[in-house]
């Protein structure tokens, strides 16, 4: 049963397969000896299988799980408190029949078939239960292509401010998997149209309506989302650029004054930095994300001289310097542009020569280190070292031949006096 059992009859592929039974927890232990209680909603693990037996739910006080349990022999009374009809679809037999049927007291087959997301029994009841359903409710309906049935997506708009219910980290889950569907934006739009957009992500919805001198009728919102479904298209599974893409204009609202966005940039940056951060993604994919933001506004020119391509890079990063280039190429479509415009195919081809080049672009790659200095220059330890590190590595980036041991001292000595 459940989202498995649905996804293998659209031909999918099923993963995280529910096993119910009306066997007692206790009988299930006995029946696998081996087997460990899960949790007080009597879900026993046994041989990584997670099988949990048939329930009734109670009240739900917190919106979000049950105040109690109770336990029935009744499947039709474990289906009908599910979420979604094509979720609470079974398959198996009953006690003492050899034979296997369907079991689907709520319509969830005839659903499937009319590419349908129904709230199981009276809507308004299953949202106000558990307030994650109305996002898993987007989400599924995204990842499927589906609809949403009319009763359920007006329930959807009225318990919209229940979200509030949420952990900011479940919220993060669910936005991760919306950003697996085809396109991404499908399950974003459907948030801002049941009014969950702004409850949830107000960094989101605040692009909503500013205006953009790209693509006819489009506003900020739509830039953004054109661009979100770009970098999907460019780099499918990247979560990392997915995620700068929806994000690389957050800081225009905040900075829109007479027709123009001055630092957005920055401000989108730290925007970006305090979403992630708040929805409990990895400090390694804020960090990545945030300074995509931060540089997006770059302007390449064939007149660039070799040293401004490797300053570039520097100033980029050697490991974001590629992200770059496609979050560009993303952000060029959701303007209306072709991919590779602002000439992105010569950067991209000067770029792979610095590197043929080995040119130094970092500290790690000066021909000397801290110690070095500090031996050579008989002074103690302290922040002059790190100071002359990044001269000396700015000098070596307008002309890698100077990333010589002795040439770097020299210049070290010479510059001695500055610090």
């Amino acid at each position: 049963m459940g989202g498995a059992l649905r996804d293998e009859l659209l031909g999918r592929p099923g993963a995280d397969w529910d096993v119910a039974t009306d066997a007692r927890p206790d009988r299930i232990l006995e029946l696998f000896p081996g087997g460990t209680y899960q949790n007080r909603f009597g879900t026993v693990l046994t041989d990584g299988v997670e099988v949990t037996t048939f329930r009734r739910d109670h009240a739900y006080g917190d919106h979000r799980r049950p105040d109690a349990v109770t336990f029935t022999d009744s499947l039709d009374e474990d289906l009908a408190r599910r979420d979604f009809t094509i979720n609470a679809i079974a398959w198996g037999r009953p006690a003492g029949s050899t034979d296997a049927s369907w079991v689907d007291p709520t319509g969830g087959l005839a659903d499937l078939g009319a590419r349908l997301v129904r709230a199981v029994g009276d809507p308004d009841s299953r949202f106000d239960e558990d307030a994650l359903r109305l996002v898993r409710a987007a989400r599924i309906a995204a990842q499927l292509g589906f609809d949403i049935e009319p009763a359920t997506r007006a329930a959807m708009r009225a318990h919209a401010g229940d979200v509030r219910y949420l952990a900011s980290e479940r919220v993060g889950q669910e936005l991760r998997k919306l950003l697996t569907a085809r396109p991404p934006s499908s399950g974003l739009r459907i948030l801002a149209e049941t009014d969950l957009l702004a409850p949830l992500f107000p960094e989101l919805a605040a692009q909503r309506g500013v205006p953009q001198d790209k693509i006819a009728g489009h506003d900020l919102w739509d830039h953004c989302l054109a661009t979100l479904d770009a970098a999907a298209h460019i780099t499918p599974g990247d979560e990392g650029l997915l995620l700068a893409a929806l994000l690389h204009d957050t800081g225009k609202p905040e900075t829109f004054a007479n027709g123009r966005f001055l630092g957005h940039d920055q401000a989108g940056a730290r925007i970006a930095r305090a979403f992630l951060s708040r929805l409990a993604y990895p400090s390694r994919v804020v960090d990545r994300v945030a300074g995509l933001v931060a540089c997006h506004m770059f302007r390449y020119e064939g007149a660039w001289s070799d040293a401004a391509v490797r300053r570039f890079m520097r100033r980029v990063g050697v490991d974001l310097v590629d992200d770059l280039l496609v979050l560009r190429a993303a952000d060029n479509v959701g303007s209306g542009l072709p991919p590779e415009a602002g000439a992105l195919a010569e950067l991209r081809s000067r770029i792979d020569e610095v590197r043929m080049h080995a040119a130094p672009l970092s500290l790690r790659e000066l021909a000397i280190d801290g110690d070095d200095l500090v031996e050579a220059l008989g002074r103690p330890p302290g922040p002059w070292v790190g100071r002359m590190l990044e001269r000396l590595l700015e000098s070596v980036v307008a002309d890698p031949s100077r990333n010589r041991r002795e040439i770097l001292l020299d210049d070290a000595r010479t510059w001695r006096a500055d610090e």
